[in-house]
C-alpha cells in the first residue's frame, strides 16, 4: 500500500476555525465530510442509476483529501472533531453504498485512528450497528480493507474498557470465524496475515469460551465472502489447518508473525479440546509436528548462531516447545513421534539449554552493572522470567523424550553427535533433581550403548551412581 500523503499544514484563516490546538481548518475538514456525503448520496447518481453503477475509483483530488484526513485523524483534537460531526455515521453510509475499495479502506483506517482514543473507542464500540457493519468488513475481498479492519479490531480489543463488547459481538457472529479462517488459509499478504493473527491471538487470550467455540466450529457448512459480495459456500474450515497455513506463509518474512501464530497454537493446547483439535486432524497431528520440528531443528537457535539468539527467540521457542510437548504426550504411539526420527530434536533441546546457560551468566554480569538502575532491574527480571518459562518447557519435553529412548536410538544419537559427554552433562545439569527418574532411565539405556560415557557422567553426578 502506498504511503498516504502528508497531512496538510493548512492554517486556520478565520478566527476560531482551528481544530483544537492544531493548525487544521474546521471548515476544510467539514467540506471533506460534506463531499463524502455527496459522493454516496442517491441524489448524486444519475436518474435510474443503481448502486452497482456508482464509481469504483476515487478521483485523484478526492483521494488525496481523504488520505489527508486519514493522517490527520491520528491527532486527538481532529479525532474528536470528526466524532462531533458524526463521521462514523458518514462512514457507515460509505460502507453500505460505496463500490470503491480504496474509499472503504481509508474510512476504516480513519476509524482505526479514532479508536486509539479511549472515549471515541467507547462510542464506536457501543454503536451496535456500526459494530456489525465493521465485522462485515472482514468478509471484504480487498486486502487493504481487511488489513485496516483487523487493525481497528485489534485496537478495540486492546482496550480493557471495551474489549468484552467486541468479544461478545464476535462470539455472536459466526461469520467472523468463517472470514478469519478464509483469510488465514488463502491469503498470501504477510502484513494482513500477521494482523489477523494478532486479532485471533488476542481473542483467544481474552475469552476461552470463544476459543472453544472456534475449535468446535466447522461441523456445518459455512457462508463466506466472494468477490461480488454475494454469499457463497466455503469449505468447512477447521481452525488448526488454517493456523498452520498462515504460519507457513509468514515464517520466512515475519518473525513477529511466526511468534503470533505459534502462540495461538500454544493457547489451543491450554484446553483438552484444543490438543484434540491438533492431534485428531486427518494426519493425526503430523503436519503440526513436522512444521514445529523443522522450525526448532533447522531455523531457530542453530549451531552457528551466537548464544544470545535464545534471548531474541525465547517467546516463539517457548510456544513451539509447549505445543510439541503436548503432542508428544498425546501421540506417543504415532509413527512420526518415534524416537528414531527425533534425535535431532533432542540435540536442539540441549543446545537451547546450553545457550540459556550462557545467557544466564550474561544476566548475572548485567545485574551487577545495573544495581543502581531500577528500570534496568525490572527489564532484567522480566527477561529472566521468560527464560525460566522457556527452560521449564524445554526440560519437560526433554525429560519425556529421554524416557522413550532405546539403546538403538541412543547409539544413533551418539553417532550423529547429538549426544556426547558435554551435551549429556548439560541435560543432566538442567534436569536434576526435578526429573531424576527420566535421567536415571536414560542413564540405564546409555550404559548399554556407551559404558564409558555413562561412567563419566556418574562421576560428574554422584547422585546417579548405582551402588552394587
Amino acid at each position: 500500500m502506498d504511503r498516504n500523503p502528508s497531512p496538510p499544514s493548512s492554517e486556520a484563516e478565520e478566527e476560531g476555525d482551528a481544530v483544537g490546538s492544531t493548525v487544521y481548518s474546521k471548515h476544510w475538514l467539514f467540506s471533506i465530510l460534506t463531499r463524502l456525503i455527496e459522493l454516496i448520496s442517491p441524489e448524486k447518481s444519475e436518474p435510474g442509476a443503481s448502486p452497482a453503477e456508482m464509481p469504483t475509483e476515487l478521483d485523484e483530488e478526492m483521494e488525496n483529501d481523504v488520505c489527508k484526513v486519514w493522517d490527520m485523524s491520528m491527532d486527538e483534537d481532529v479525532a474528536l472533531f470528526l466524532q462531533e460531526f458524526n463521521a462514523p455515521d458518514i462512514f457507515m453510509g460509505v460502507f453500505a453504498k460505496s463500490k470503491c475499495p480504496r474509499l472503504t479502506e481509508i474510512c476504516v483506517g480513519i476509524l482505526g485512528n479514532m479508536a486509539c482514543f479511549q472515549d471515541i473507542c467507547m462510542s464506536i464500540s457501543k454503536d451496535e450497528n456500526l459494530g456489525q457493519v465493521l465485522l462485515q468488513r472482514l468478509c471484504d475481498s480487498d486486502s487493504p480493507t481487511l488489513l485496516e479492519t483487523s487493525r481497528l479490531l485489534l485496537t478495540c480489543l486492546s482496550q480493557p474498557e471495551v474489549a468484552n463488547i467486541w468479544v461478545e459481538r464476535i462470539r455472536d457472529s459466526p461469520s467472523v470465524y468463517d472470514c478469519v479462517c478464509f483469510i488465514m488459509s488463502s491469503s498470501t499478504n504477510v502484513e494482513l496475515l500477521v494482523k489477523v493473527g494478532e486479532v485471533v491471538d488476542k481473542l483467544f487470550d481474552l475469552d476461552e469460551e470463544l476459543m472453544l467455540n472456534w475449535i468446535k466450529s466447522g461441523a456445518c457448512q459455512s457462508v463466506g465472502p466472494s468477490i461480488d459480495d454475494s454469499p457463497e459456500e466455503l469449505p468447512d474450515f477447521k481452525i488448526v489447518p488454517c493456523i498452520l497455513e498462515a504460519a507457513k506463509q509468514v515464517r520466512s518474512d515475519s518473525t513477529e508473525g511466526l511468534d503470533v501464530y505459534m502462540h495461538i497454537l500454544q493457547l489451543l493446547t491450554t484446553v483438552d479440546e484444543g490438543i484434540q483439535a491438533i492431534v485428531q486432524t486427518p494426519d493425526g497431528g503430523k503436519e503440526t509436528w513436522s512444521l514445529l520440528y523443522d522450525l526448532v531443528c533447522h531455523e531457530l537457535c542453530q549451531p552457528d548462531d551466537p548464544p544470545i539468539i535464545v534471548q531474541e527467540q525465547k517467546t516463539v521457542l517457548a510456544s513451539i516447545l509447549s505445543v510439541l510437548s503436548a503432542i508428544f504426550a498425546s501421540q506417543t504411539e504415532q509413527e512420526y513421534i518415534k524416537m528414531r526420527k527425533n534425535m535431532p530434536l533432542i540435540g536442539s533441546l540441549i543446545r537451547i539449554l546450553q545457550y540459556m546457560e550462557g545467557c544466564g551468566k550474561r544476566s548475572v554480569d548485567n545485574s551487577k552493572e545495573s544495581e543502581q538502575e531500577e528500570t534496568g532491574k525490572a527489564e532484567l527480571k522480566e527477561e529472566d522470567f521468560h527464560l525460566k518459562i522457556l527452560k521449564d518447557i524445554c526440560c519437560e519435553l526433554l525429560s519425556n523424550m529421554f524416557q522413550e529412548l532405546t539403546k538403538e536410538n541412543t547409539l544413533e544419537g551418539l553417532n550423529q553427535g547429538h549426544l556426547n559427554e558435554q551435551t549429556c552433562s548439560c541435560a543432566f545439569q538442567n534436569l536434576l533433581p526435578l526429573y531424576f527418574t527420566s535421567v536415571e532411565s536414560f542413564l540405564e539405556v546409555l550404559r548399554e550403548a556407551d559404558q564409558t560415557l555413562a561412567e563419566n557422567l556418574e562421576k560428574r553426578f554422584p547422585s546417579l551412581k548405582v551402588h552394587t
